[in-house]
C-alpha cells in the first residue's frame, strides 16, 4: 500500500458489538484499513434479539457522509442496515454525488434473531436505485429470495437469481450459502460472466451473529487496499470462515464471530 486505505460503512449501530458498524470497524481494523462511519440507525440489541430501533434524521445521515468524504476521503464503501425507503434513497443519492465506489451492498433485512431491519417499502428503492450502483451485492439465501421473489431451493435457481441481480445493474453478486445444509458452507459468486464457488467447512455453532456484516466489510476492506474484486471476495471468504470457526460464546443467544481469529493462521494476505 502506498497510502493508508480508507473505507466507509453506512449502516446501523449494534449495541451488542457483534454486527453493524461495530463489526465493520473491527473488520476494517484487522485488515489494516482506516474505518469511518455514517450511522443510519441505533439499535438496542444483544445476543438474544433486537429490542429497539431508532433511525437517524436524513439530514444527519447526509452530513455524516459529507463530512468524512470531503475531508478524509474514501477508497471503498459498504452499506448495511438502511432501515427504510427514505434512507435507502438518500444513500443512493450520496453514493452517486460523491462517487463512493467501489460499493459493497449487504442487503440487511432481518437480524440473526429474526427481527425485521428493513421496511418492506424499501425494496423498491433497493432494486431501482441502490443495486444498480453495486460493485458487489452480498445477500444470503433469504435476502436473495426476497429481492428476486423466487425460491432458491436448488443450485440452478441460485444461479438464475444471481443473474437476475446482475441484470438489475450490480457488477457482481455473492449469494451466501451459510443457511443451506451440507458439510460445506458454499457461496456462489457471479461476476456477470462466470460462476465461482467459495467453499469453507461448515461449523456447527450458534454463534454466527454479524457474519454478513463481517463478510461484506472484509470485501470492502480488501477493495480499499486495491485488491481485485475476485481476490477480495475469496480473501473475505477466508476471513469470515476463520471468524466463524473461532466464534465467541458470549451471551445467552447467538454470540458474535471472532474478528481476530485470522491471526491464528498468520496475517491476512497482502495486496
Amino acid at each position: 500500500m502506498t497510502q493508508l486505505a480508507r473505507a466507509l460503512t453506512i449502516a446501523g449501530s449494534d449495541s451488542g458489538g457483534g454486527a453493524g458498524i461495530q463489526a465493520d470497524l473491527k473488520t476494517f481494523q484487522e485488515l489494516q484499513v482506516y474505518g469511518m462511519t455514517a450511522i443510519t440507525a441505533v439499535t438496542a440489541q444483544n445476543t438474544l434479539g433486537v429490542f429497539d430501533v431508532q433511525t437517524l434524521p436524513l439530514a444527519s445521515i447526509a452530513k455524516q457522509i459529507d463530512a468524512v468524504v470531503t475531508d478524509i476521503g474514501v477508497h471503498a464503501t459498504k452499506t448495511g442496515m438502511l432501515a427504510n425507503a427514505e434512507i435507502t434513497a438518500l444513500v443512493a443519492r450520496k453514493v452517486k454525488e460523491h462517487q463512493l465506489f467501489p460499493l459493497v451492498i449487504d442487503p440487511v433485512m432481518v437480524s440473526t434473531s429474526g427481527h425485521l431491519l428493513l421496511d418492506q417499502s424499501a425494496k423498491k428503492q433497493y432494486i431501482e436505485e441502490l443495486i444498480p450502483l453495486a460493485t458487489v451485492i452480498t445477500p444470503n439465501i433469504a435476502e436473495a429470495e426476497a429481492l428476486t421473489e423466487t425460491s432458491l431451493d436448488h443450485l440452478d435457481a441460485r444461479k438464475k437469481a444471481a443473474q437476475s441481480l446482475h441484470a438489475l445493474g450490480a457488477r457482481s453478486v455473492v449469494i451466501k450459502g451459510g443457511h443451506l445444509e451440507g458439510e460445506e458452507a458454499i457461496d456462489l459468486f457471479y461476476d456477470g460472466k462466470e460462476f465461482c464457488f467459495l467453499r469453507a467447512p461448515r461449523v456447527n455453532t450458534p454463534h454466527t451473529h454479524g457474519t454478513g456484516c463481517t463478510f461484506s466489510a472484509a470485501i470492502a476492506a480488501y477493495l480499499a487496499r486495491g485488491v481485485t474484486l475476485a481476490k477480495a471476495v475469496s480473501q473475505a471468504k477466508r476471513f469470515i470462515a476463520a471468524a466463524i470457526a473461532h466464534s465467541l460464546p458470549l451471551g445467552r443467544g447467538h454470540g458474535p464471530t471472532n474478528h481476530w481469529a485470522h491471526r491464528q493462521g498468520g496475517e491476512p494476505d497482502a495486496d
